[in-house]
């Protein structure tokens, strides 16, 4: 049982920083596909939620102790306007599992002013639609499970 909880505890972690670490963690520590979404879901919800409520106050601490103005148009900026210009938040939380990552995402989302609720509900849809896909082309795609073995 303390081994069991230990691996969806990996899983879940690998996913906090990059959600693909997390699929890959499940295969390693030989989970179930189903279990690996899972993890990565809540892995990927667990950032999610640390940024949402805290993305502000760093946002805020960044902007006082930065020496020199940010860059407002980088090439990351200008994708993720056009992307929110086009698609909102929907289009934020799709693409931030392959994209954003879950530490960009959400703070993304706070830059533009997304109301929490809404920043909860889209990114779950997405971690969880993604955690599925990805884990299942993990599991079951053998060619990439000898290559992450």
């Amino acid at each position: 049982m303390k081994t069991t909880l230990l691996k969806y505890l990996s899983v879940a972690l690998a996913s906090t920083l990059k959600f693909f670490g997390g699929p890959i963690a499940g295969v390693i520590l030989k989970l179930t596909w189903v279990e690996t979404a899972i993890c990565s879901a809540v892995g990927m919800m667990f950032t999610v939620l640390l940024l949402t409520y805290v993305g502000g106050g760093i946002q805020a601490l960044l902007k006082k102790h930065r020496k020199s103005p940010a860059k407002k148009f980088t090439r990351t900026t200008r994708i993720a306007v056009n992307i929110w210009k086009r698609f909102g938040i929907i289009g934020i939380a799709f693409l931030t599992p392959p994209l954003f990552t879950p530490i960009f995402g959400p703070i993304l989302a706070v830059a533009f002013k997304v109301p929490r609720a809404s920043i909860f509900l889209w990114m779950s849809i997405s971690a969880i639609l993604w955690g599925l896909g990805i884990s299942y082309i993990a599991h079951k795609v053998h060619f990439i499970q000898d290559w992450i073995k």
